[in-house]
């Protein structure tokens, strides 16, 4: 029996577990100590990991369409009775504000991904996350995260943006995560970075990508 290249799609749940055991992997590749949760009553990250004092808490999202659905249970709170109008920016809001200060999101991306090869995967705090959400939100009236999108800017012209390319998991990238934490533990407070600062930082980016 030969295995498809591109296997059935599966259901949310077994993709959640096999983005959650990879992204644990990675990180054990990469010299840390992880820390497991069991079963799915798991408060607001799946796993931990520490090295030489450091740790991270690690909440893993996983996808197979390229986009996260991180606000999708918040909407319902910010929708106007009787009409389909969602308030995406005040739900990127409560999904920020419920996410601990000192966790960290890592992104799993599915989509397109042959059964022979890994996913991609992405690292950032839900900060950074929420300000990339509200720029998309702008721009192509997305309530989500996408990993790549086309949008009109405000010259008219067909433009195309995608994830950070800094955000890809790497070493280099955990290390610099853990800097930033250990910065804010040191001044006694996880400051959020201004929209507007963040939004200005960001342009728009290649879309090509390599599984």
């Amino acid at each position: 029996m030969t295995l498809p290249t591109s296997p059935a799609k599966p259901s949310t749940w077994p993709i959640a577990i096999g983005a959650e055991s990879i992204a644990a992997a990675q990180f054990a590749r990469c010299g840390f100590d992880v820390m497991m949760q069991v079963g799915r009553d798991k408060p607001w990250y799946d796993f931990a990991v520490g090295r030489a004092g450091n740790m991270l808490k690690v909440s893993v999202k996983a996808s197979d369409d390229g986009r996260w659905n991180l606000v999708q249970g918040f909407t319902r709170r910010v929708s106007e009775p009787g009409t389909r109008a969602l308030d995406c920016r005040t739900a990127i809001d409560f999904w920020a504000d419920s996410q601990g200060s000192k966790t960290i999101c890592c992104l799993v991306q599915f989509e397109d991904v042959a059964i022979t090869q890994m996913p991609r995967i992405y690292l950032a705090y839900p900060a950074e996350i929420a300000a990339e959400m509200r720029l998309a939100s702008e721009r192509a009236a997305c309530c989500g995260l996408l990993e790549r999108y086309e949008y009109t800017s405000t010259e008219g012209k067909h433009e195309f943006a995608s994830l950070p390319t800094n955000w890809r998991f790497s070493p280099e990238r955990i290390q610099d995560l853990i800097d930033r934490q250990s910065a804010s533990v040191i001044s006694g407070s996880f400051p959020k970075p201004s929209v507007a600062v963040v939004a200005a930082a960001v342009q728009a980016r290649p879309v090509a990508l390599t599984a």
